[in-house]
């Protein structure tokens, strides 16, 4: 027996890598579980659970709660892996582990001690999207930087690590993907002049392996000038330098703190980089690649396969980090492997994930007017770029000059609120935010850890608008076109969550919980939690049992007025005068409800 063990040991020591990712892949395939906070690697945020359907799910209540003891933003979701679930909140970034089995109690709290003066270098409320787990470990990524890897039943630190400097504004808001032996992780604080970076570090030790940034020379970015293809052509050598004006790619911005995509068959990893620093144009001639980027890499290597910009030199602050979902379609009577993308600019993605192909770009919002098109045309020289409406344009207007009535504002038609895809049904379930801008650029000087914008905005919905400053919709991504549309009073701000009950739930801003029939868009049921909802809906399974669960706790860009106290109308970049009514709906809370049908 003794043989036995030593000889299995053995295989586990030799295989650790290949089994860690095998336990997290059949984790994922388990429907009962939630193990990784888009669902899978493709982000689907889709659930085969069908225990609760359209025919039942106006019986849901409410069957227990958690509260989190903290009162910002409550993005992300929880994990839950056998029988054990992993809550998470905002800074100071607690995590609990919690026994499901025995009435929610906590088997571990890890509470880190952060400075506090990483608080006013987070760009848009102390906001996290939630914990990653791989290989027994529980992995955090802390507003401060620091990943940590937590043994998943005792919560003790197995290995730490430093991914950058809160003095130069670099900080974290978002989750880490853990693929194969490998933890993928972003930066954040592109209004703090930060260049954006992803690096991949060992699981098992949290050793660097390799780090690709978004701009700046060719071996900074790892990319093969004649192999990294854009539309097709290879981008060539030092393609981004030669786009910026001097060494100012260094504080360029482009940061990564948005969602990851993993196709395991072409070993390639899928992101989007941010906005370029500073938010004032005038004062960063060109292009500035390789922000507002969808990037394709080798897991392995971080080698890039190819790029694409969606809004070169932008003049609105629309990042492009927003999530990459992963479908094997039909495409015009072809099978294809596609990537679909509903980037802050208001226009929808749908691309050839192997070649970077683009096959689709069209606005998911009507309101969208920054821009009439992409081009289309392959033998155009503006193949690929969305054609500029000059009365939008914050550059051609000129600095201290306030442009008035663009749609979107900053924010986005959708911001990281994740999008949810039913493989029953074909479409894609997307939380939009239906909101304009005034947007006034001035000169800013940069400096190490000091706010690098050059910019004042405020937000309020567009002139034609229903009334509302948000609608959930279902997207069809061949077509490109909305197939429904439910408008809400305020931005939706909670991720999508699909299943094959034929539902699709999603949170509001008010706190409100909804399902929605997937194939009609008719709401079937609403339950309002304590606090506005900018968490993502999750599902699991518990004795056979099937449970739906969302954080509450108001706050996130749209909410920062609410979550820090702010009341000038221009503070929270602009959002604090557009969501001043949302103090009339909601209150400050960090609360898990977890819902499910009566015995």
């Amino acid at each position: 027996m003794r043989r036995l063990m030593i000889s299995a040991l053995v295989l586990g020591f030799c295989t650790g890598s290949a089994y860690a990712n095998d336990e997290l892949q059949e984790l994922i395939e388990d429907p009962g579980q939630w193990a990784i906070q888009t669902g899978d690697y493709k982000n689907h945020r889709y659930s085969e659970l069908d225990e609760i359907n359209k025919e039942n799910v106006g019986d849901l209540h409410v069957s227990w709660t958690f509260s989190t003891g903290v009162l910002r933003g409550h993005e992300g979701s929880p994990l839950v892996i056998d029988g054990i679930m992993y809550v998470h909140t905002p800074f100071p970034n607690i995590v609990y582990a919690l026994d499901l089995k025995d009435e929610g109690k906590i088997i571990w709290k890890y509470e880190p001690k952060q400075d506090p003066n990483v608080i006013p270098v987070m760009c848009c409320d102390t906001v996290y999207r939630g914990v990653a787990y791989a290989d027994g470990k529980i992995i955090l990524h802390q507003a401060d930087t620091k990943v940590v890897a937590l043994d998943s039943k005792t919560g003790e630190v197995v290995w730490s690590v430093v991914n950058g400097d809160p003095s130069k504004g670099e900080t974290n808001t978002a989750t880490v993907l853990p693929v194969n032996d490998k933890v993928l992780v972003g930066i954040s604080g592109g209004e703090f002049g930060v260049r954006g970076s992803v690096t991949a570090y060992n699981l098992e030790d949290g050793s660097q392996v390799w780090r690709a940034y978004s701009m700046g020379p060719d071996s900074d970015m790892l990319v093969d000038p004649e192999k990294t293809m854009h539309l097709g052509k290879p981008i060539g050598k030092n393609s981004s330098l030669a786009t910026w004006e001097g060494d100012q790619w260094k504080i360029g911005g482009g940061t990564t703190w948005g969602w990851y995509a993993y196709d395991p068959e072409e070993n390639l990893v899928y992101y989007g980089t941010g906005n370029p620093s500073t938010w004032n144009p005038a004062q960063r001639p060109g292009d500035n690649r390789w922000s507002m980027t969808i990037m394709a890499r080798d897991l392995d290597t971080g080698m890039a396969r190819w790029f694409y910009q969606m809004t070169p030199h932008d003049e609105w602050d629309y990042d492009g980090v927003n999530e990459m979902i992963l479908t094997d379609q039909e495409f015009n009577g072809e099978q294809r492997k596609l990537l679909t993308h509903f980037d802050r600019n208001g226009f929808g993605y749908t691309m050839d994930r192997l070649t970077g192909e683009l096959l689709v770009a069209e606005k998911y919002d009507p309101a969208v007017n920054w821009a009439t098109h992409v081009e289309m045309d392959k033998d155009s020289v503006q193949y690929g770029r969305p054609q500029v409406v000059a009365e939008f344009s914050t550059e051609q207007n000129g600095e201290d000059v306030n442009s008035t009535g663009i749609c979107p504002a900053a924010l986005g038609t959708k911001d990281q609120q994740p999008s949810a895809y039913s493989p029953k049904t074909g479409l894609f379930y997307v939380p939009t935010n239906h909101v304009c801008m005034d947007y006034e650029p001035f000169r800013v000087a940069y400096a190490a850890g000091q706010p690098y914008v050059g910019a004042t905005l405020s937000m309020y919905p567009p002139s034609n608008s229903h009334g509302g400053m948000g609608n959930f919709i279902a997207w069809d991504n061949e077509k490109g076109e909305i197939k429904w549309s439910l408008p809400e009073r305020f931005s939706v701000w909670s991720g999508a969550l699909a299943t094959a009950g034929d539902i699709v739930f999603y949170g509001t801003l008010e706190g409100y919980l909804k399902a929605i029939d997937s194939e009609t868009g008719e709401e079937l049921y609403k339950f309002k939690t304590p606090s506005g909802i900018i968490g993502n809906v999750m599902t699991y399974t518990l004795d056979g049992k099937q449970y739906i669960a969302v954080l509450s706790g108001v706050g996130g860009w749209a909410g920062i007025g609410l979550a820090a106290g702010l009341t000038n109308p221009t503070e929270g970049l602009g959002a604090v005068g557009g969501y001043a009514a949302l103090s009339d709906y909601t209150a400050l809370g960090g609360q898990l409800t977890v819902f499910s049908l009566p015995n």
